[in-house]
């Protein structure tokens, strides 16, 4: 089961680079710092490179070694600015716009991913979650096939029997109310995200009713995007709509789904809407001694991703980890 010791195996067999868009930011020098000391995920810092440097000083990090990139500075920045005109060209960007809007760091750091210069981003410590999956729509764009953005969190907690108890659920904090359409792509895109976290994914359609035993609208929802999942992807096990308790709980699941094989056994979790999904993670979170990694961002050409503005040093390392292993 999951453990980072995997996701650090897969690194080391291929170092990647990651961009930090808020490179003065005590919490990225020091997770950059900790990145520095091994030898398996390269940090680039956005940023004047004297103001990092002088902040580095302040709170006693080493970050000698790091790549650190200032957009008022950058020598390929004539370069940069002709791919972003090009990949705005519908919108009719300037050249001189393109330059007002790369001197931001959110977009600085997304061109230097989608140019090659670096693998993966993670930004969000100090702005918001659409300010990072805005540049990210618009420059790296959606994998062939996808139509959305979306994101899932990866819960885990140690079991009794030593392992960890690694779970997913989705969509938690981008998409308000998905589209029975829209939830087919959330669940195949978390369940192939799971995998990477040693789930083997178990997909539960979660509803307020169990296979029939409620009716409605939004229950309607949940039956039909489980019927459509598991045409699309016939070798994911797939049950829906399903409650909570049905899905997790053999026992329960004995009795109001008995013919069931994912109820009672469900790891992967497609929540009807936002304000589902955020209350139910956060639940796990508090309640049930998990913790919560993401939101992973799902869908992208590249991997992106946003972090929590009360996040600490710690959560900046690991979701580092995440996303660098994701490219």
């Amino acid at each position: 089961m999951f453990g980072f010791r995997q996701l650090i195996d897969i690194l080391k067999k291929s170092p990647k680079k990651i961009v930090f868009t808020e490179g003065e930011d005590p919490r990225i020098l020091e997770a950059s710092s900790r990145l520095l000391a091994s030898s398996f995920l390269h940090p680039i810092l956005i940023g004047n490179e004297e103001r990092i440097f002088e902040s580095a000083e302040e709170c006693g990090f080493n970050i000698r070694g790091a790549e650190i990139i200032d957009p008022d500075k950058y020598d390929k920045m004539d370069e940069m600015i002709e791919a972003f005109c090009e990949l705005r060209k519908k919108k009719g960007v300037t050249p001189e716009q393109a330059k007002k809007t790369l001197s931001q760091a959110n977009y600085f750091g997304t061109m230097l991913v989608k140019m090659g210069v670096a693998d993966a981003l993670l930004g969000g410590a100090t702005y918001s979650t659409a300010d990072t999956v805005r540049p990210a729509l618009q420059l790296i764009k959606t994998k062939p096939g996808n139509n959305i953005v979306s994101s899932v969190f990866i819960l885990v907690r140690p079991s009794a029997t030593g392992e960890n108890e690694v779970i997913a659920m989705a969509d938690c904090a981008i998409n308000i109310k998905p589209t029975e359409d829209e939830l087919v792509e959330i669940a195949g895109e978390a369940a192939e995200c799971a995998r990477i976290f040693g789930v083997d994914p178990q997909v539960a359609f979660l509803s307020y009713s169990t296979l029939g035993s409620g009716a409605g609208e939004d229950v309607d929802k949940m039956r039909n995007a489980a019927m459509k999942a598991k045409a699309k992807y016939p070798e994911l096990p797939i049950e829906g709509e399903l409650q909570f308790d049905a899905a997790v709980s053999p026992r329960v699941a004995r009795t109001k789904c008995p013919e069931s094989k994912v109820a009672g056994h469900a790891n992967t979790f497609i929540f009807p809407d936002i304000n589902a999904g955020n209350i139910g993670y956060k639940i796990a979170q508090r309640m049930g001694n998990f913790d919560a990694y993401g939101p992973i961002l799902l869908g992208l050409n590249a991997p992106v991703n946003d972090l929590s503005r009360g996040c600490n040093a710690s959560e900046v390392y690991s979701m580092a980890i995440i996303t660098a292993a994701l490219a």
